[in-house]
């Protein structure tokens, strides 16, 4: 007999699935798993993409179908939900903390980062609105002189 998974352990499974353009946060701690629920012997996830245009939209679910599979889900129903609309509110303190560590500036309300992700300085300067991806920006710090993304408020 085959056990049906709980929602509890497919949180967790997607709790491993990286970020495909930022690797070192999941997909969870990204806060774009919105839902996850069993529909019969279907498995429902309710995916809001960071943005409508987003390129990594079919990787994202091409991977959370790859890591459900591997753990025996074989019926899956990806759902994408445009409303409401994605928002950095959304990303978990983990995933804020793991950004910093990786060296992105967390989103700050203020619009800017208060201090660089590096050495923890507030002497920041703005390089360019746009950076590796269309949701960060490129920041330099002014006392270590390093670059860095910050990731905007969305």
């Amino acid at each position: 007999m085959v056990m049906t998974p709980t929602t509890e352990e497919v949180w967790a499974w997607l709790g491993e699935v990286p970020d495909p353009e930022i690797p070192v946060i999941s997909l969870t701690d990204l806060g774009i798993i919105r839902a996850v629920a069993w529909e019969g012997d279907t498995l429902a996830v309710t995916v809001t993409p960071t943005y409508s245009g987003c390129p990594a939209t079919s990787l994202i679910n091409f991977e959370i179908e790859r890591a459900l599979r591997a753990h025996g889900v074989e019926k899956i129903a990806l759902k994408r939900q445009i409303s409401p609309p994605w928002t950095t509110d959304w990303l978990t303190e983990e995933g804020r903390a793991k950004l910093e560590a990786y060296g992105i500036a967390p989103p700050q309300p203020a619009g800017g980062p208060d201090k660089c992700p590096h050495c923890g300085s507030t002497e920041l300067e703005r390089i360019s609105q746009f950076g590796s991806t269309p949701c960060k920006a490129q920041w330099r710090c002014k006392d270590c002189l390093e670059p860095f993304d910050y990731f905007k408020c969305i």
